[in-house]
């Protein structure tokens, strides 16, 4: 019999692109096809390895874990040790997934039930292989619990992304497009113009911001007390809202008003005209998801126009 390894490890490339893919579509990752592509090639190095002299090796699960990583960290790096496992972990259950629905629907369409089969056999005669019996008794209460974290991370996933929004800022010269969480428990208002108060890291546009601008963000009390001061343009757009978080009841956050805030969704598109902004060092996503924090009345009234 002939072997073409080359079609071989084609496929395997591709087989390992789509599961990759698969979880991104899942967790609602936006990745690149090139990075996909790189993953997949990394995974089909195995294929290679298996008619190498480091075929023995190759077989080994720890050596199988070690380039289900290195694929993860291709195709979506690596944030923090939470947002990594969530990726590796959806991964296997997308192999699983699809490969139990193969092997499921080839026994479906090529099983021969006959007499003498040694798995009806086996049935019959007693308790069947032991060693099967123990698999599935210790293994289905793990599979459902992988099964069940799963889903749940599916569905926060999903929650997650209908309330991602793409918001596009401009103010005193600074234009940015960020990714937004339309918060509803967001309620903070300036108390004098009833404006909603958006709150944007600085992580992604800390290398266009000023100088000034970004360092006093990191110490806003330095305005009150003087020690430090603002440039005439952002001055004048500043407020200073009263606001509430853990552990700190009274505080003051430093606001200012922006030229212009535009927000889209899937379907429509807002142009906020009466709305302040918070900036914050801090990063309030995680894996990155988003930069920003959204008001919901900021999505309120009627749209400019559609999405399209």
């Amino acid at each position: 019999m002939v072997v073409y390894m080359d079609v071989i490890w084609l496929l395997n490339l591709l087989v390992d692109s789509m599961l990759l893919w698969t979880t991104s579509i899942i967790l609602k990752r936006k990745v690149s096809l090139w990075r996909v592509l790189a993953g997949g090639l990394v995974g089909s190095v195995l294929i290679i390895l298996s008619i190498t002299p480091l075929a023995v090796y190759a077989g080994s699960p720890f050596v199988k874990l070690g380039f289900s990583f290195l694929m993860i960290l291709s195709v979506f790096g690596f944030k923090r040790l939470k947002y990594f496992f969530s990726n590796l972990l959806t991964f296997y259950f997308a192999t699983f997934l699809l490969g139990g629905i193969l092997i499921g629907t080839h026994y479906f369409l090529n099983f021969n039930l006959q007499l003498n089969s040694s798995m009806f056999l086996a049935s019959i005669r007693g308790f069947g292989d032991p060693i099967s019996w123990i698999f599935v008794i210790l293994g289905l209460p793990i599979a459902w619990h992988f099964s069940k974290q799963r889903i749940n991370s599916f569905e926060m996933a999903k929650i997650q992304y209908d309330q991602i929004v793409k918001v596009q800022i401009e103010i005193n010269g600074l234009k940015c497009i960020l990714q937004g969480m339309v918060d509803s428990g967001n309620n903070l208002y300036d108390p004098l113009s009833k404006m909603p108060v958006m709150i944007v890291s600085t992580r992604k546009i800390e290398g266009m911001m000023p100088e000034d601008v970004l360092k006093i963000t990191e110490n806003s009390e330095s305005v009150m007390n003087g020690t430090a001061s603002l440039p005439a343009e952002w001055h004048e757009r500043m407020r200073f809202i009263p606001a509430q978080s853990v552990g700190k009841k009274h505080q003051l956050l430093l606001a200012y008003k922006p030229d212009s805030i535009e927000i889209q969704t899937n379907q429509q598109c807002w142009t906020v005209k009466k709305a302040l902004i918070s900036f914050t060092t801090m990063q309030l996503s995680s894996d990155d998801q988003f930069q920003c924090i959204v008001h919901p009345k900021m999505l309120t009234g009627i749209p400019n126009s559609s999405a399209s």
